[in-house]
């Protein structure tokens, strides 16, 4: 219990986390923990040692001890690699948000960072999340962030909803990554019509005014053309407030003064045709153990299987998209 929420599990989210020979105990988030399941987590890996042998290695064999972990990431469903004395290790966080007794779902604090000056251009390059983060179990905290931690150390599945397998795997976890680490916040749309439960309208964004931006797009330009108000060749210029003529103009009004009010300041819920659309606060918390974040459980579901994402790189730093057809490689 946090004040007046309680809070609620989602889902499992992964990424990658690395820890240097002279890290001590810190790791540092390389993939940012957003990812569904563990294997999306590896192949985000996968690309980035392959781009960084591509584009930083300076020798053929730092080219080579990066391709030769490319490979094994390419075949293999690996949670855990050394590379040129980087450890890297896919990590798994427990996503959940705070509830209050009416089942609403919290929304972006008064604290939480707001820009000096918004910008609402769909085009405006966002902050990525987790973006250089630092995850260090000895940092210091106030008393507030410690006695948060201490609270949510017992937090385990429950239910009937959950699969035994699951449960088993979350109590064990309590028990062998017994310490956690609270992410910091990040902020996603979500939506409801009627009384039907919230689910989640966006990805994952570093701050509450990204968020509101996606929305304000969302209202403004997808959400016409999802309901058939705008047709999906229109020109892209044409949106809710600029509609082109027609019988759909009256109904894209509604869209557009909900944008209205989400852009008159730190608005975070707005309503349009039957849909709630709000703003809210998730959370991340990462289990922690002497030898650092806990990684996927047996019971986390994959996606898909390992593949070749990129095409093959030799030690020479050249490119061969496809020697079969006869293609001259690229240097």
């Amino acid at each position: 219990m946090i004040g007046s929420y309680t809070e609620r599990f989602t889902v499992p989210l992964f990424g990658v986390a690395a820890q240097d020979r002279h890290g001590g105990r810190r790791w540092q988030v390389v993939v940012e923990v957003t990812h569904g399941c563990p294997q999306q987590a590896r192949d985000a890996l996968s690309s980035l040692l392959w781009f960084r042998a591509k584009d930083e290695a300076t020798s053929r064999q730092e080219r080579r001890v990066l391709l030769s972990a490319v490979a094994r990431l390419e075949t293999e469903p690996v949670d855990e690699l050394t590379v040129l004395g980087t450890r890297y290790r896919v990590v798994r966080a427990e996503e959940y948000a705070a509830v209050d007794e009416h089942g609403g779902i919290e929304t972006p604090r008064p604290t939480d960072p707001e820009p000096l000056t918004r910008d609402w251009s769909s085009g405006t390059r966002s902050q990525r999340v987790d973006d250089g983060l630092v995850l260090d179990p000895d940092a210091p905290l106030s008393p507030m962030q410690a006695a948060e931690r201490v609270a949510l150390r017992p937090l385990a599945y429950s239910g009937i909803r959950f699969p035994t397998p699951v449960l088993t795997d979350s109590a064990r976890a309590v028990e062998s990554h017994p310490d956690v680490l609270l992410m910091p916040a990040a902020f996603l749309i979500v939506e409801r019509s009627g009384d039907g439960p919230w689910s989640p309208g966006s990805s994952l964004h570093a701050t509450a005014h990204d968020a509101r931006r996606t929305l304000d797009f969302a209202l403004t330009w997808m959400e016409p053309r999802t309901r058939g108000m705008i047709p999906y060749d229109a020109d892209p210029t044409v949106d809710a407030r600029h509609p082109a003529t027609g019988k759909a103009a009256a109904a894209l009004e509604e869209f557009a003064a909900a944008a209205d009010r989400l852009r008159a300041g730190r608005c975070n819920e707005v309503e349009a045709h039957g849909t709630i659309y709000r703003i809210a606060r998730s959370r991340r918390l990462l289990r922690w153990a002497p030898d650092g974040p806990e990684g996927p459980r047996p019971s986390d579901i994959n996606s898909h299987t390992p593949m070749v994402l990129h095409p093959r790189l030799d030690e020479d730093d050249t490119i061969h998209f496809d020697e079969s057809a006869g293609e001259e490689p690229v240097s």
